[in-house]
C-alpha cells in the first residue's frame, strides 16, 4: 500500500462540494441524521461512499413507491373500476400483460393483437423490455396471478434502472456527488416509477450524460441512440448539443455522437422495420393519431371549448411550439454571457417538449428529474417543483375516480382537475425560469459558484468560444453580489489545486 508521501497528487485534489454548507434546505434537512458535515469529519474513509449511499437511498425510495402501490396488488387492478384511482395506485403494467398479448405468447410488432390496438404502441427497445419481463413471469395459475407476477418482475427490472439513474447522476458531476440525492429522494420519482416503462429510457439517457461528461462522445451517442429506441424524448438532447458544439467549435465530437446514436438506433429498429413494418410504425402512427390527453394545457382548452381543435391542428400547433422553443434555446445558447452548461439546455429542451405536447402523463416527470438535478441542484427550487408534481399525481387519480364512479361522483371534478394541471405546468415552468436565470446570470448558477465551467460538459468544459452573438461577444463582468473568484471563459481557474 503506497504511503502518503508517494501519492502527493491526491493531497491537492479538490474536495467534493458539501450541499449542507451552501444550501439552507439541505442543511436543515440534514438535522434528521445528525446535522451538517463538520470541518473535522473524515471523508473517504468509509465503505459508505456517496455513490453507494445514494444508490441505497434510491432503492429504498423505490421500495416505498412499491408499498404505495400495494392496495392495488390484490384489489384495485382487478376489482372495481375506480378503486385503483381512489387509492392512487394505478399502473399500466398489469393491465397490458393481457391487453398487449404477452399472456398469450404473442410476439410484439409481429403478431396482430385482438381489439382496438392492433400492435404494441411502444418503441422497440421498450417492447423488448416488456417481452423479457413476460419470459420471466410464471405462465401457470390464474390470469390475475400472472399479472401480479408480471408487475413484480417489471418492478424488479425498473428498480435496477432507478439505481443506475441515481449512480449516473452522482458520478456525472464529480465534485458534486451529493446532488444525486435530489434524484434518490424525489417523491414524484418514487410515486410514478412503476406506472409505465419510462425508467428504461431515463436510465440510458442518464448513462449517456455520464459518458459525455467523461469526454466519450461515441459512448454517449450509442447510449442516446438506445435511449431513443426506448422512448422518443432523448433524441431532443442532440439539438442543444449541436448549438453548444457550434459555439465551441467541437464539430468532430458532435458528428461522432450523432453517428453513434444513429447506428445504435438502427441496430435496434432496422430488423423490426424490415420484417414487421406495420407493427414497428404503430408507435409513431399512434402518437400522431391520439387526441389531446391528460396533463396538457391542450386538454384544458378542449374541455372549455364548444368547438375544440382537431387532432391534426393540435399536432401542427404543438410541433410549431416545440420548434419555436428550440429556436429560443438556440438563441439563448449563442447569446448568453457564458456558454450554458449542457445539462441546463438538456433540461430546457425536454421540458419544452413536454410542456407543449398534447399529453403530459404523470410519469413524464421521470424524464426531467435527473436533468433537473444536474441543471439546477438547488433543494428549494427542486422541492417546489416536486410538490407541484405530487399535487398533480394525486389530482389525476382523483379526477379519474370522479369520472369512473358514476352518479356517486367521488373524487375531483373537472374544474378542480384543471387547477391541478395548472399547478403541474407552472411548477415545471418555474424550474425552467430558474435555469434560464442561471444561464443569463451565470454567477447565480450554484454549480459555477465553485469556479467551475461545465463539469458535465466533457469536451465543452473550459473550451473557448469560436462563434457567439450579442453579449456573448463581450467580456462579462460578475454581478456585484458575486463574492467568489471570477473565472474567464475557457480559462477555468483551479484554485483548489495550488500548493
Amino acid at each position: 500500500m503506497p504511503s502518503a508521501e508517494s501519492t502527493p497528487a491526491r493531497v491537492h485534489e479538490p474536495e467534493p462540494v458539501r450541499p449542507t454548507k451552501d444550501d439552507e434546505i439541505a442543511a436543515a434537512g440534514s438535522e434528521l441524521i445528525g446535522g451538517p458535515l463538520g470541518r473535522r469529519a473524515l471523508t473517504g474513509t468509509s465503505w459508505l461512499t456517496p455513490v453507494r449511499v445514494i444508490a441505497l437511498v434510491a432503492i429504498g425510495m423505490f421500495a416505498l413507491g412499491l408499498v404505495q402501490k400495494a392496495p392495488c396488488y390484490n384489489g384495485g387492478w382487478f376489482y372495481g373500476a375506480s378503486s385503483q384511482y381512489t387509492q392512487a395506485c394505478y399502473s399500466d403494467i398489469p393491465h397490458l400483460y393481457q391487453g398487449r398479448g404477452f399472456a398469450d405468447g404473442l410476439v410484439p410488432y409481429f403478431d396482430k393483437l385482438p381489439g382496438d390496438m392492433a400492435y404494441l404502441e411502444y418503441p422497440v427497445l421498450t417492447g423488448v423490455f416488456m417481452e423479457v419481463a413476460s419470459w420471466l413471469t410464471p405462465g401457470s395459475g390464474s390470469i390475475q396471478h400472472q399479472e401480479q407476477w408480471y408487475w413484480m418482475v417489471n418492478a424488479g427490472m425498473l428498480m435496477a434502472c432507478a439505481a443506475v439513474i441515481a449512480v449516473c447522476v452522482t458520478r456525472t458531476h464529480t465534485r458534486r456527488p451529493w446532488d444525486g440525492l435530489l434524484v434518490a429522494l424525489a417523491p414524484a420519482f418514487a410515486l410514478t416509477a412503476t406506472i409505465n416503462w419510462d425508467l428504461l429510457a431515463v436510465a440510458l439517457t442518464a448513462a449517456a450524460m455520464l459518458m459525455w461528461s467523461r469526454s466519450r462522445p461515441l459512448a454517449f451517442g450509442v447510449l442516446l441512440g438506445l435511449a431513443t429506441a426506448a422512448k422518443l424524448y432523448p433524441v431532443f438532447l442532440l439539438g442543444p448539443l449541436l448549438v453548444l458544439c457550434w459555439r465551441a467549435g467541437k464539430w468532430r465530437e458532435y458528428v461522432t455522437a450523432v453517428g453513434g446514436a444513429l447506428v445504435a438506433w438502427l441496430v435496434v429498429n432496422l430488423p423490426v422495420m424490415l420484417f414487421a413494418f406495420e407493427g414497428w410504425s404503430k408507435f409513431y402512427t399512434f402518437s400522431q393519431e391520439r387526441g389531446v390527453d391528460f396533463g396538457s394545457f391542450w386538454l384544458i382548452l378542449a374541455q372549455n371549448s364548444d368547438d375544440p381543435l382537431t387532432t391534426d391542428s393540435v399536432n401542427t400547433l404543438a410541433t410549431g411550439l416545440v420548434l419555436v422553443s428550440a429556436i429560443g434555446i438556440a438563441g439563448l445558447t449563442l447569446t448568453a454571457p457564458r456558454r450554458p452548461r449542457f445539462a441546463q439546455l438538456a433540461f430546457l429542451m425536454v421540458a419544452a417538449f413536454i410542456l407543449t405536447n398534447k399529453v403530459y402523463s404523470p410519469q413524464y416527470v421521470l424524464w426531467l428529474v435527473p436533468l433537473a438535478a444536474l441543471a439546477r441542484p438547488k433543494w428549494r427550487d427542486f422541492l417546489i417543483w416536486q410538490a407541484a408534481e405530487v399535487m398533480y399525481f394525486l389530482g389525476i387519480w382523483m379526477y379519474l375516480a370522479y369520472t369512473t364512479s358514476g352518479d356517486a361522483h367521488k373524487g375531483l371534478p373537472t374544474d378542480g382537475y384543471h387547477w391541478a394541471v395548472g399547478v403541474h405546468l407552472l411548477g415545471t415552468l418555474y424550474l425552467c425560469v430558474m435555469v434560464v436565470r442561471d444561464i443569463l446570470v451565470p454567477e447565480r448558477d450554484v454549480v459555477r459558484q465553485t469556479g467551475e465551467d461545465d463539469p458535465s460538459g466533457g469536451v465543452l468544459d473550459g473550451a473557448e468560444d469560436v462563434f457567439v452573438f450579442g453579449s456573448a461577444a463581450r467580456p462579462s463582468r460578475p454581478a456585484a453580489h458575486f463574492d467568489r473568484p471570477a473565472v474567464e471563459w475557457g480559462k477555468q481557474e483551479a484554485a483548489d489545486s495550488s500548493p
